[in-house]
């Protein structure tokens, strides 16, 4: 099946959040990856006086792991998905921290409002129809000398990385169909595999404008299929 994208996909997600988080928690490494790949935003002071935009948050794992890393910020969480977004406004949050439904396209339309000091997108860039208009959308709500951080499945070229990354899903497949969900995770599968490379998307990111981009691999038996890849908007730069 081809993977889905915008109303379909949405859709796909709020089906699915009901077992979202039962799912992801069995995941080795999951909540301790989003942590990382948080902390690699390189940002000062617990992130004190800063603004951050946690892009597509899902039930609230990537917020829940850049509040723990920057527990004096504010966190601006948006998400396509309403089932998602709501399961995650219902967790407990200090008042830091606010939740928005709306694409990664249509910020400002949804009031989202730069500018932003660092902006993080954890399981993305891939399950969008246009990532470089994405892009574009980052640079506009992020300030001069602003941080990205994209914590993603991009595999490493390689093809042991790849089959083992389609032997996980493959052995996925039984439990997500019984819940109902079946299509949203071969659409996982399908989406990662179609998706570029490690060193593709960090080409894309320099090509977009951001400086200092780097790839930085995650443990355990992601090690090759996920990554953390950082920029940065040059300081001075305009807001596109």
């Amino acid at each position: 099946m081809p993977t889905l994208r915008d109303a379909s996909l949405a859709q796909a997600f709020d089906h699915a959040a009901r077992s979202y988080d039962a799912l992801v928690a069995a995941n080795p490494g999951y909540h301790s990856h989003l942590r990382r790949s948080a902390r690699r935003l390189g940002l000062p002071d617990r992130g004190r006086g800063l603004r951050v935009l946690d892009l597509g948050c899902g039930t609230g794992a990537s917020t829940a792991a850049l509040l723990s890393v920057l527990p004096d910020g504010h966190i601006t969480a948006v998400d396509a998905s309403r089932g998602m977004l709501d399961r995650a406004a219902a967790k407990p949050w200090p008042s830091t921290v606010t939740f928005t439904h709306t694409p990664a396209e249509r910020l400002a339309e949804a009031g989202v409002h730069g500018p932003f000091d660092a902006v993080f997108a954890g399981y993305l860039f891939r399950n969008t129809r246009d990532p470089d208009a994405v892009l574009r959308a980052v640079r506009e709500v992020l300030a001069p000398g602003g941080r990205l951080a994209v914590h993603d499945y991009t595999l490493s070229g390689k093809r042991r990385h790849r089959a083992l990354w389609s032997a996980v899903c493959g052995a996925l497949v039984p439990v997500t169909t019984a819940l109902g969900d079946g299509a949203l995770y071969r659409h996982l599968w399908r989406s990662v595999v179609e998706f570029d490379t490690a060193d593709e998307f960090a080409a894309r990111l320099r090509g977009a404008g951001f400086e200092e981009v780097r790839i930085l691999p995650l443990p355990g038996w992601q090690t090759g299929i996920a990554h953390t890849v950082v920029g940065r908007v040059p300081n001075g730069a305009p807001r596109t």
